[in-house]
């Protein structure tokens, strides 16, 4: 691009040209004049002919710098193109202001936020899309700008043109010339109304969750007052019932067994749920401790069972343990353990109604046993199979609610096993019969349930 600074160069290099042709003409001239003193004339021409060469010389340089300073211009040039098409199509809304706030640039960007054109942004004071409200403590910080050397970050309610306010977060820096006077302000306009509204959320969220710790804590609380305070009276109910039972049947009173059974035998079966919901209470409040200690996990097994057999026989089923060893010691917590037992034992003779019933122990690799019981009950189905560790979950709800129960014998054992470092899974088929697989480490430590 010919511009006028090359214009002045070209005709500065041919004023020296034509100087040099005419001292050359003149050096010529010189030297054919009859003077008396010719020689002076000659070496005065010589030092004008020297002069212009220091002058072509120095015509040379300053054709180099003005290239040097077209280069510049060029670059210079580009950068703020550069820099316009960044401002233009930054995603974020950019603005300069004068320092009384009254816009002089805008991008593509902030001119969207507001919803009005660039042309038409240029030249409105920032403070018109301030809701009222708001307006005189913007003022108040529009004023401080000036004074203040550092970014200054703000967070406030903005109207586009449309009228509709929207949450934004504002950047702003004050633009100073060399001397440290400030001349105009730099803003970054962000709209975060989605942000603040998935803050919102997010405490919404947060304070249901702290509602549910609270309430989950308070009926713990209420489960383990209301579980202890109907253990005492009870047991006091089946010791009474035990007792009149064995005075009727050393007298033979076959007409007041009858009567008797039924109250000792559900008077179990409450202390049983009220047991459950107790131990389900301490796991919750992480208060239940694993006490380990040595024991052999195949005599353990097979007398637990034993313990199941006259149920299981009330069924016909056929109760069986199977051990490739007939003894495996382990240090784990066996009251807990048997706890485990009695539950996955009373379910699966409860659920199966013709058959066999199976426990299983084994020896493991790497320092592990596993114990299974396995039955041929009615099964599980796979939609339930996930859920059946969860507390008051309870698979099939018209047979459960015949055959009675809480709905947190599962959730116990699964929280058991955890407590004593082990796992457990669960496999079934529906109308084929069910087993659940407990894996444990040989040797624990007492810890609580929190540990």
């Amino acid at each position: 691009m010919y511009t006028e600074d090359d214009e002045n160069h070209t005709v500065f290099t041919q004023h020296i040209q034509a100087v040099q042709e005419r001292t050359q003409a003149l050096y010529q001239s010189a030297s054919e004049l009859p003077w008396r003193q010719p020689q002076l004339v000659l070496d005065c021409l010589q030092e004008l002919w020297l002069a212009l060469e220091e002058l072509q010389v120095a015509e040379e340089e300053l054709r180099q710098q003005h290239d040097a300073l077209l280069d510049a211009q060029h670059a210079i040039e580009a950068e703020r193109q550069r820099y316009q098409e960044l401002f233009e199509f930054a995603p974020d809304g950019y603005l300069v202001t004068d320092l009384h706030g009254t816009v002089r640039e805008a991008n593509q960007a902030a001119a969207s936020l507001f919803h009005i054109s660039s042309n038409r942004l240029v030249g409105k004071p920032l403070i018109s899309f301030v809701p009222d409200g708001q307006r005189r403590a913007f003022r108040r910080m529009l004023n401080q700008l000036p004074t203040v050397n550092r970014v200054q970050e703000w967070e406030l309610v903005l109207c586009g043109r449309d009228g509709e306010p929207f949450d934004a977060a504002l950047t702003v820096e004050t633009v100073r010339i060399p001397a440290g006077e400030a001349t105009a302000l730099r803003w970054l306009v962000r709209d975060i109304t989605l942000r603040k509204q998935a803050e919102e959320q997010l405490r919404q969220v947060q304070l249901q969750n702290l509602q549910l710790l609270e309430a989950d804590r308070l009926r713990s609380q209420f489960m383990a007052t209301i579980s202890h305070e109907l253990r005492t009276p009870m047991n006091a109910i089946l010791g009474f019932s035990e007792l009149l039972l064995r005075q009727f049947h050393r007298r033979h009173d076959v007409q007041l067994i009858p009567m008797v059974e039924p109250i000792f035998r559900n008077g179990r079966h409450l202390l049983t749920l009220i047991e459950e919901m107790l131990d389900f209470s301490k796991l919750k409040a992480e208060r239940l401790e694993l006490q380990a200690e040595p024991f052999d996990l195949v005599e353990f097994v097979t007398q637990t069972v034993e313990e199941l057999r006259p149920l299981a026989s009330q069924k016909a089923l056929n109760l069986a343990v199977k051990s490739p060893e007939s003894h495996l010691s382990i240090t784990n917590d066996p009251t807990r353990l048997r706890q485990v037992m009695i539950n996955l034992l009373s379910n699966a003779i409860k659920f199966t109604d013709a058959g066999s019933i199976t426990v299983e122990v084994s020896e493991l690799p790497l320092e592990r046993v596993r114990v299974t019981v396995q039955d041929t009950g009615i099964g599980i189905a796979p939609e339930d199979q996930i859920h059946i560790f969860r507390e008051f979950w309870q698979v099939n709800q018209t047979t459960t609610r015949k055959q009675g129960g809480t709905g947190l014998g599962l959730a116990i054992v699964y929280a058991l096993v955890k407590l004593m470092q082990g796992d457990i899974a669960v496999e079934s088929e529906l109308g084929r019969g069910t087993m659940f697989r407990i894996d444990l480490p040989r040797w624990v430590v007492s810890a609580s349930a929190h540990e």
